[in-house]
């Protein structure tokens, strides 16, 4: 999966997130070029679909659980999409409009599926599954209550701070993080990142 969700208020206005997509689509692009047969979930980005991959355009977050839980089974799973965690409970068939003196509409706002924790314990699980954890403080200990909590294989934590620059920026700096090990990565262009990745994944299928 790559890329943010919109999740709609009205049918002008949506919750998001700065989620440019580059480092999922990188991602896939690594595997389809070690032969992987790829299916790529995207939510809405500005980026080209990568190629020889097959992509598959959503918008939502209950629209990207559903195209994920219905090409299980699979061999591998890497959950890259900053999924938003909440949706507007009932979004508003019209522009919401402003009235003069009018206060702001309440937004009452329900929970979002979550994928990765769907896929990491589904009786379809993949023989693999990778998650990320984009994090603004704790990297280490919440990319690692999250391996345990969600049924991953890997997390790979990492920083999001604005004055970093990675979400929506070129470079990545990672924390890969398993059960037996935590392990560094210097920062590295997210195509570096994404190749470092697959070879990883390829070692573990070999």
């Amino acid at each position: 999966t790559s890329g943010p969700t919109h999740e709609p208020i009205d049918p002008v206005r949506y919750i998001a997130n700065r989620s440019s997509g580059k480092q999922g689509h990188a991602i896939a692009r690594a595997l389809a070029k070690l032969g992987a047969d790829v299916t790529l979930v995207s939510g809405p980005v500005t980026i080209p679909d990568p190629d020889g991959v097959k992509t598959i355009h959503v918008e939502r977050a209950e629209e990207m659980h559903d195209a994920v839980v219905s090409r299980l089974p699979a061999d591998i799973g890497v959950f890259v999409a900053a999924v938003a965690d909440w949706r507007v409970a009932t979004s508003a068939d019209q522009k919401i409009k402003k009235q003069p003196g009018d206060a702001p509409p309440a937004l009452q706002l329900t929970e979002n599926p979550d994928i990765l924790k769907t896929v990491g314990h589904h009786e379809k699980r993949p023989k693999l599954v990778i998650g990320f954890a984009a994090e603004t403080q704790n990297v280490e200990a919440n990319g690692l209550s999250k391996l345990e909590r969600k049924g991953a294989d890997y997390i790979l934590a990492n920083n999001v701070s604005a004055d970093t620059g990675i979400m929506g920026g070129a470079h990545n700096r990672v924390t890969l993080i398993s059960k037996s090990a935590v392990d560094h990565w210097p920062d590295m262009s997210k195509s570096e990142v994404a190749e470092r990745l697959a070879a990883l994944i390829a070692k573990t299928f070999s």
